[in-house]
C-alpha cells in the first residue's frame, strides 16, 4: 500500500476550515472513490487552517494518479482560492498500519 501526503494551509480568513472540509467531502471524495486503487483518506486540520491529507492507494502507480489522468490538477484547481500557498506533496510506501479506530469520523 502507498500513501500520498499533501500539506496545505487554508486561508482561514477567507474560508472557515469546516467549510473547506465539507467542500472536500462533497466535491473531491466522490472523485477519489472512483479512482482505481483508492483505499481511503485521512484529513487532519488545525483551526488556523493547517492541513495534512493522507490518501491511501493499492500501489505506487495508483498513488501517482496525477501523472496521466489530470485528476489531481482538476481537484486542486477547485480549491485554489482557498489556499494561502500551493500545497506540497509526496508519496510514501506504507510500512506499518495499526488501525484501532476502524471507522470514519
Amino acid at each position: 500500500m502507498y500513501a500520498r501526503v499533501t500539506l496545505l494551509t487554508i486561508d482561514a480568513d477567507r474560508v472557515a476550515v469546516p467549510d473547506a472540509v465539507e467542500e472536500l467531502r462533497r466535491h473531491t471524495l466522490p472523485l477519489l472513490r472512483a479512482q482505481p486503487g483508492y483505499r481511503g483518506i485521512y484529513v487532519l486540520a488545525t483551526p488556523e487552517g493547517k492541513g495534512l491529507l493522507v490518501s491511501l492507494w493499492d500501489n505506487e502507480e495508483q498513488a501517482a494518479i496525477e501523472t496521466g489522468s489530470g485528476f489531481y490538477s482538476e481537484a486542486l484547481a477547485h480549491f485554489t482560492t482557498m489556499f494561502r500557498s500551493p500545497p506540497g506533496r509526496d508519496r510514501y510506501e506504507v510500512v506499518l498500519v495499526d488501525d484501532v479506530v476502524g471507522h470514519a469520523v
